[in-house]
C-alpha cells in the first residue's frame, strides 16, 4: 500500500485491500481517472458488486503494437459471481469497449443500459460470438439489482440515449452522471434532467460523481445546432469530394453531416467498421433519419462526380489504422485525396490525441 497525493491509500495487490466491514459501501474506480478512457467503477456492499461502465482506452503514438487498453479487472476477477449487474451510462467505446472481455469470463452477468446503448453493445458482442444478457432501462425508471436500487436520469451527451444513475443502498445515495453535456439546444431536444438531480438532492445525495471532458475550461460549449449550419456551409462550398472524420458513436454529428449532404445534392458513403455498424443500427432504431437513396456503397464512389460525394470516415482522433489515417497515407484502396477535395475533422480533439491528429493533418 502507498498513499497518493490526495492522501488516499492505493493498493497494488488486490489481496491487500482490507475486507469490508458489514453494511459498508465501497466505491473503487478500476480505470478512467486522470485519463480519457477505460471508464469502469465498482460499487461493493456486503459481498455484492455493481459495475458502472466498462470501457477501453486507445493507445497513443508511444504505445506501438497495442490495440486496446482495458481496465484492471484483477480486483474482481476471482469474484465475478458476486456481480449483480453492469450498468452502462452510454454507448461510447471508452464506456462499453471492454465489456466483452469481462463478460467472456462470466456470461451470466446481466447488462443494463438504454435502448441505443444496448444495441451498440449487441453489435460488439456479435464480433466476440457471445450472447449477452441484456436488460433495457430508460429515464425515470427504477430497478432493484441485488441490494442496489438504481434510478435512471436522462442526460445530454454527444451520443443519444445517455443516462445518469442514482445508486441507493442502505439509506445512502450516490449520483453518477456518466459523461454529460449541458447543451440547451440539442438536435434531439433531450436535455440533461437537472430537475431530477434537484429532486434527489432534497432527500440528500451522499456522493456526486460527475464526468465531463474539458469541464475545467471556462464558458459554454458550442451547441450541435450551431455546428450544423457550419457543416452545411462547408459542404455546399466544396468543389470536389468531401471527407469527414467523426466519432462513429456521435449520432447527432452524423445526422448533421447527412442533412448537409442532402442539402448539397450529394450522396454519402461510409467507411470504417464501427461507422458501418453504428449508422444502420441508429437508423433502424429511429435515432438517425436518412432519406432513401442517400447512402451508397464505397465501391460506387468512383462512379459519381467528385462534387456529388461525401465520405464519412472513422479516425477523427488520428488512430493509425482508422479510415482517415489510411486515406491520408494513400493506403485505402477505394479513395484517394485530390487537391480539389475538402477534408473536415468533424470532432473535438480528445486531450492527449493532439500529436496523432496533427500527424494526419500534416500528411494530408
Amino acid at each position: 500500500m502507498f498513499v497518493n497525493k490526495y492522501n488516499v491509500p492505493e493498493y497494488k495487490n488486490p489481496n491487500d485491500v482490507p475486507r469490508l466491514k458489514p453494511n459498508t459501501l465501497r466505491i473503487i474506480p478500476l480505470g478512467g481517472l486522470g485519463e480519457i478512457g477505460r471508464n469502469m467503477t465498482i460499487f461493493e456492499y456486503n459481498d455484492n458488486i455493481l459495475v458502472v461502465d466498462c470501457g477501453v482506452l486507445f493507445p497513443d503514438s508511444e504505445q506501438p503494437g497495442i490495440d486496446l487498453i482495458l481496465p484492471d479487472f484483477s480486483y474482481i476477477e476471482k469474484r465475478l459471481n458476486k456481480i449483480n449487474g453492469v450498468f452502462l451510462t452510454h454507448g461510447h467505446e471508452d464506456h462499453i469497449g471492454a465489456l466483452p472481455y469481462l463478460i467472456a469470463q462470466n456470461k451470466e452477468i446481466q447488462i443494463l443500459g438504454s435502448k441505443l446503448t444496448l444495441a451498440l453493445v449487441e453489435n460488439k458482442f456479435k464480433e466476440h460470438r457471445i450472447i449477452p444478457k441484456l436488460l433495457t432501462v430508460k429515464e425515470n425508471e427504477t430497478r432493484k439489482i441485488g441490494p442496489f436500487e438504481l434510478s435512471f436520469i436522462a442526460v445530454n451527451h454527444s451520443i443519444p440515449d445517455a443516462l445518469a444513475v442514482a445508486v441507493k443502498v442502505d439509506g445512502r445515495t450516490v449520483l453518477c452522471t456518466g459523461d454529460i453535456k449541458l447543451d440547451q439546444t440539442p438536435l434531439d431536444g433531450r436535455l440533461t434532467d437537472l430537475n431530477a438531480f434537484a429532486e434527489l438532492a432534497k432527500n440528500r445525495v451522499d456522493l456526486f460523481m460527475v464526468d465531463s471532458t474539458n469541464a475545467i475550461n471556462k464558458g459554454f460549449l458550442i451547441s450541435e445546432k450551431e455546428i450544423a449550419p457550419e457543416l452545411d456551409r462547408l459542404i455546399r462550398a466544396a468543389k470536389g469530394k468531401v471527407l469527414l472524420a467523426s466519432f462513429a458513436s456521435h449520432i447527432h454529428r452524423i445526422q448533421s453531416i447527412i442533412n448537409a449532404a442532402v442539402n448539397a445534392g450529394r450522396r454519402v458513403a461510409v467507411v470504417g467498421r464501427s461507422m458501418k455498424n453504428n449508422i444502420p443500427t441508429a437508423h433502424e432504431l429511429g435515432y438517425l433519419e436518412i432519406p432513401d437513396n442517400v447512402l451508397i456503397d464505397i465501391k460506387d464512389v468512383n462512379d459519381l462526380p467528385d462534387d456529388k460525394i461525401v465520405v464519412i470516415c472513422t479516425g477523427s482522433q488520428g488512430e493509425t489504422m482508422a479510415a482517415m489515417s489510411r486515406i491520408s497515407r494513400d493506403e485505402f484502396p477505394l479513395i484517394s485525396v485530390t487537391p480539389n477535395d475538402t477534408v473536415i475533422m468533424a470532432s473535438s480533439n480528445i486531450p492527449g490525441n493532439e500529436k496523432s491528429i496533427n500527424k494526419v493533418i500534416n500528411i494530408l
